[in-house]
């Protein structure tokens, strides 16, 4: 998993008003939880462009007035109208606690059946994965070479060093169909079948997703827009 730097400053004040005049001068409110206490901070809002616009996961290191602290993003919020960043919610990590994240996947390889003139239908491009810090790829790569017309890969195909992957196993992570099925419009009937059937088993496979420690409250009147982790 790649690393990504953030300096920011505690907080003197943490109400409405201290926060409007930080995004005011450029400055995002965050908070940082999962640790012995909860930390209030602010850091530039360009800091987080190259954070926040791109599917990947980083483990963050963030220098707050000195102190460094290992986290994981969680939690965001925009405004309804700007689309501006209003607050950030960080999760604090450590070397040997197990943490949860939501990776994004990456098909690898030239399918058999796409050759032969088959369809790619990439149905899941995340996955809920357990496992330490250090053991997090920068994706979590479902090989495709060996995937002919008609055929399917799920979840409980997949195996990765070190992680446990949450999602049901059952559910369908990319298949090839036939494009004369495309092209008489039954190949989304086909698909529609096998996820009511992945559905029905789910609900009773899915795990909780809240990690412990990580139960912060969102600011009042704030559109939310999370970025699991």
């Amino acid at each position: 998993m790649e690393t990504f730097e953030i300096n920011g400053s505690i907080r003197e004040n943490t109400g409405k008003k201290d926060a409007r005049h930080l995004r005011k001068d450029g400055d995002v409110p965050c908070v940082l939880y999962g640790g012995p206490e909860v930390i209030h901070f602010s850091a530039p809002e360009k800091a987080f462009k190259n954070l926040i616009y791109t599917p990947n996961i980083f483990l963050l290191k963030i220098n707050i007035d000195g102190k460094n602290y290992d986290a994981l993003l969680k939690d965001l919020q925009f405004h309804p109208v700007t689309d501006r960043i209003l607050h950030i919610d960080f999760i604090e990590v450590s070397a040997n606690k197990p943490v949860i994240v939501t990776m994004p996947v990456r098909l690898t390889g030239d399918s058999i059946g796409i050759k032969n003139g088959g369809k790619l239908r990439w149905k899941r491009r995340q996955m809920k994965v357990k496992g330490l810090p250090k053991d997090f790829p920068d994706y979590l790569d479902v090989d495709i070479t060996n995937l002919e017309i008609g055929q399917t890969i799920k979840v409980g195909e997949l195996s990765y060093d070190n992680l446990h992957v949450l999602d049901p196993a059952r559910s369908m992570v990319a298949a090839v169909v036939s494009s004369r099925l495309v092209a008489k419009g039954m190949a989304a009937a086909i698909e529609e079948e096998v996820e009511e059937e992945v559905e029905a088993e789910a609900e009773a496979e899915v795990p909780a997703e809240t990690a412990e420690g990580d139960q912060e409250a969102k600011p009042e009147g704030e559109k939310s827009a999370e970025k699991e982790v």
